[in-house]
């Protein structure tokens, strides 16, 4: 499937990914069977965040953990269609992510995936609204937290996105 992503600065020279298609729509919830499928894609790749020069690479479990997790279940409305829809500018919200922090890992089940701990990263990204005429209006900008595992390897994988919050100050209009 084309992605129609590309990253921008907004007027402070902060970088916003913009995803300009709404592939994972619903009326009422979202076909998270459809995201994890389209997610598949990018299983075996490497990103490279521009800040730290990281490598974070995307492991096959990152499709199931994207799509079932905690964070993903609780999901509503806005919420659950910006992280379906995030899916699309991965790479992209890697390449950008900022704020680096570092958290030991305490949970006996990722003993060996995330041996050495686990990274957060903030990053950001637009999705575009529409009006009736089926014509882009303006984009809504999301924040959200990148979960970055170390694991046993040595080599960082991407685990997930959560705490995903709508800016209501960054409307752009189209």
């Amino acid at each position: 499937m084309q992605r129609t992503v590309n990253v921008v600065e907004d007027l402070d020279g902060n970088k916003i990914v913009f995803i300009h298609d709404i592939i994972f729509k619903g009326k009422r919830s979202v076909e998270w069977s459809d995201v994890e499928v389209y997610l598949k894609q990018f299983v075996g790749e490497a990103y490279a965040i521009e800040e730290t020069e990281d490598l974070i690479y995307i492991g096959a479990d990152l499709p199931d953990e994207y799509t079932h997790s905690n964070y993903t279940m609780l999901l509503r409305g806005t919420n659950a269609k910006a992280k379906a829809n995030a899916a699309q500018g991965l790479p992209e919200l890697m390449e950008i992510a900022t704020q680096k922090a570092h958290k030991n890992n305490f949970k006996e089940k990722h003993k060996k995936d995330a041996k050495y701990g686990w990274y957060r990263y903030e990053s950001r990204f637009a999705l575009p609204v529409f009006d009736s005429d089926g014509e882009i209006e303006r984009y809504n900008v999301f924040q959200v937290i990148i979960i970055v595992r170390h694991a046993e390897d040595g080599k960082m994988y991407l685990y997930d996105i959560m705490n995903i919050k709508k800016e209501t100050s960054n409307l752009f209009q189209s």
